[in-house]
């Protein structure tokens, strides 16, 4: 089973950005955890990309087509401005799961709006660095139980 980790804008300032939303662990440090969970689970993660650019992100999930079986995507900002995610997931056919460090639906009223929601096979929020180990761990059992790989 391949898995594609990926992070969207800001996402690299973990660590030191809004520890009171986000806390301190950097983003080095959830990588290096969830290469671990993925281990530990039996499955590759074939990359772990964070880009601060919409048009890489596109980039890299059409690559992804035919040789990922899922995703793990924390889509940042981007989750409530991005069609073109939102298309290129679309086009691409690879289940995903939506992932965030914050509890999105407690903060701004623009946060509690994601164009990606409705077509991931599940959405992880507001449990810090641990919603990226969860939303693994559920994507993995989704995969696993669709017999798909």
């Amino acid at each position: 089973m391949r898995i594609l980790i990926l992070h969207g804008p800001n996402l690299n300032l973990l660590g030191t950005r809004e520890t009171d939303i986000y806390g301190r662990k950097t983003l080095d440090e959830i990588n290096e955890d969830l290469k671990e969970r993925a281990k530990e689970m039996g499955v590759d993660i074939e990359e772990i990309l964070q880009t601060n650019s919409e048009s890489a992100l596109v980039e890299r999930i059409q690559a992804a087509r035919d040789r990922i079986d899922g995703i793990v995507i924390n889509p940042a900002a981007y989750t409530h401005t991005s069609v073109a995610l939102r298309d290129a997931l679309l086009a691409t056919d690879i289940p995903f799961v939506e992932v965030h460090l914050s509890n999105v639906h407690s903060r701004e009223p623009f946060r509690r709006h994601s164009y990606l929601s409705d077509i991931a096979v599940g959405i992880v929020a507001g449990f810090g660095p641990e919603s990226y180990h969860l939303a693994l761990k559920g994507l993995v059992q989704r995969l696993r139980q669709a017999g798909t790989v």
